[in-house]
This record gives structure tokens, C-alpha cells and sequence, in this order.
């Protein structure tokens, strides 16, 4: 197939989100509390529609249900990946992802949820969650049940185009002023650990706490959490390999002039995250997101930006 597949975003309001999709984007959003803005997905949840070409107002999931040699035959019930970004106005709750096998077990057979994160934009000062200091798991539930929440967890300052790899078992927390992209398997299953005693709607949200007990890992180790971030032979000059693991992999392509990439991928997720240019002659922007079909071939980039790549 020889056709980009152009998708409309979905979104979503959070306590937590803010205004900046619609400011830095251009998007139509719902409010100013908009948190999460789910560029290419077939969840659910969320399900993007195409945009563009012989499958348009056809939704993602559908398109995979039926078109299956789109994106290589590949194997599975569901799309497997789900890329968002996100404006994180005000702290996410600290938070904790199960595995393949515990979601199976307990959430009526979901994927679990291995994500990472590209931090697109920070405040100078900006934080995250990633990891606790807790040396075994025993004294993991000790922490959490007695609330040493400042002992607990651990925070480090990140900085635009920082990368972080979040396996299930790892504790982790967006916090204000900060916007990623994130990819991750498709799942929305999330265990609430900690919420800063919020109230939404004059009541706390859900905590999950005997399910966070049971997933998180420990001790943590930082090395699981690092990206790779070097050149790979999947392109030449201007493409950095983020991450590779078992359910994805993850590219940072930066584009200034032109870049002939080679490609045989089942297919390929992109993000325009800054810039403007062409692929093949097609102009595509800020904001724009789209796959990159089976059988598509090698293609050309020109123009100066940055794009967020990603493929099983």
C-alpha cells in the first residue's frame, strides 16, 4: 500500500491537564484541562479515526479488524501500541503499571503496560517520578501503607529531549510543567499508589493499593529505566534508536534538508513533535500523525523537524 494513513486525535480532560495541546498544537481541545491527547490509537477508549484516503471515517480498530495485511498480518487481537501526548499542567498521581500476565489475570484479560517517555518540553526546574527507595518488597508495602511517601519515592529533574524506558513494576510520575510523547502497548490500566489526597468532584479518586503492592518491583534498578539513545543502522545520519524492547521500538528522527530512510517494517508510527516538511512530496507538520502502511517501501523526508518513530 502506497498511502499514508492520516489520523484525527482523540482527547481527553484530566484534573491534572492543562491548555498547551491547543496553544503549541493548534488542536481543537475540550477545555483547558485537557491532559491527554491520544494521537494514533485503536483502544477502546479512544479510537482515532483516519483521516485521509481510501480507508477515511474508517476508525483505527475497525481498519485493523478488516485490513489486517495493512500493517503486516501481524498477530494479536488489538493494535498494539497506542501513542499519546501529554500536558501534564499539575502533578500525575504516583502510579504503577501491571504486566502481560497479571492484567490477563486480573483486568479481564488486558495487556499489561510497558510505556516510554520522550519529554518534548519542561519547565526548567521540571521533575519526574521514576523508581522508589524501598531495598525489598516487604519494605515496599511498609512504605506505602504507613504513607512515607517523601522516602518512598524517587524524583529526578529531567530536561527537554531527556527519554526514560517505564516497565511494568515501576513506580512513576509526571509532574507539572512537563509535556512527553509517550509510547506504550495498548492498555489503560493504571494502579493509583498516591493521589496528594486530591479531591475530584468533592470526593479522592480511586487508589489502587493492594494491586500497586502486588506489581511494583523491588529494589528498583535505574539502568531499566535509560534509553539507548544511539545511531542504529535502521537509517543513517539524523536517526537515534530510543529504546528496543519486547513490544516496541522507539526512533527520534531529526530532519534538516533531507534524510532517505530505508524501510521494511510491518508498518511505522509517526509524530511530527517540532517542524515542518514533506515525506514523499506529502507536507506534514507540528501535530500531525500517522502510519506508515505495509509494502509502503523506503521513503524521503525533507524540510527541518523532528519526529517520533515507533514500530513492534
Amino acid at each position: 500500500m502506497k498511502e499514508l494513513i492520516f489520523l484525527e486525535p482523540v482527547f481527553k480532560e484530566t484534573i491534572w491537564g492543562g491548555d498547551r495541546l491547543g496553544k503549541d498544537y493548534g488542536y481543537d481541545i475540550p477545555s483547558d484541562h485537557t491532559g491527554e491527547c491520544w494521537a494514533i490509537s485503536a483502544h477502546e477508549n479512544g479510537t482515532c479515526r483516519i483521516a485521509n484516503g481510501e480507508f477515511k471515517d474508517m476508525l483505527l480498530s475497525e481498519l485493523f479488524k478488516t485490513h489486517r495485511e495493512v500493517f503486516g498480518g501481524i498477530e494479536g487481537e488489538q493494535f498494539p501500541l497506542l501513542v499519546k501526548i501529554i500536558d501534564a499542567r499539575d502533578d500525575l498521581s504516583i502510579q504503577v503499571h501491571p504486566d502481560d500476565e497479571y492484567a490477563a489475570a486480573h483486568e479481564n484479560g488486558s495487556l499489561g503496560k510497558t510505556e516510554c517517555w520522550y519529554i518534548i518540553d519542561c519547565d526548567e526546574d521540571a521533575q519526574i517520578v521514576i523508581g522508589h527507595n524501598a531495598k525489598d518488597s516487604a519494605q515496599v508495602k511498609e512504605m506505602i501503607e504507613a504513607g512515607k511517601w517523601d522516602e518512598f519515592i524517587r524524583v529526578i529533574p529531567v530536561h527537554k529531549g531527556d527519554f526514560f524506558q517505564i516497565y511494568p513494576g515501576t513506580v512513576h510520575a509526571i509532574k507539572r510543567g512537563t509535556m512527553i510523547l509517550e509510547t506504550q502497548q495498548s492498555s489503560d490500566i493504571t494502579y493509583r499508589v498516591y493521589d496528594y489526597g486530591r479531591l475530584q468532584n468533592g470526593k479522592p479518586r480511586q487508589l489502587h493499593i493492594q494491586q500497586s503492592i502486588d506489581v511494583i518491583k523491588a529494589p528498583f534498578d535505574p539502568a531499566s529505566a535509560a534509553g539507548e539513545n544511539e545511531t542504529t543502522s535502521f537509517v543513517q545520519a539524523g536517526v537515534k534508536r530510543l529504546v528496543t524492547c519486547k513490544y516496541y521500538s522507539v526512533y527520534k528522527i531529526t530532519v534538516s534538508g533531507r534524510t532517505d530512510l530505508p524501510n521494511h517494517r510491518p508498518f511505522v508510527n509517526m509524530s511530527v513533535i517540532e517542524g515542518s516538511g514533506l515525506i514523499d512530496g506529502t507536507p506534514i507538520k507540528k501535530g500531525d500523525h500517522f502510519i506508515i502502511p505495509s509494502g509502503y517501501g523506503d521513503f524521503i523526508l525533507e524540510g527541518d523537524m523532528t519526529i517520533i518513530a515507533s514500530t513492534v
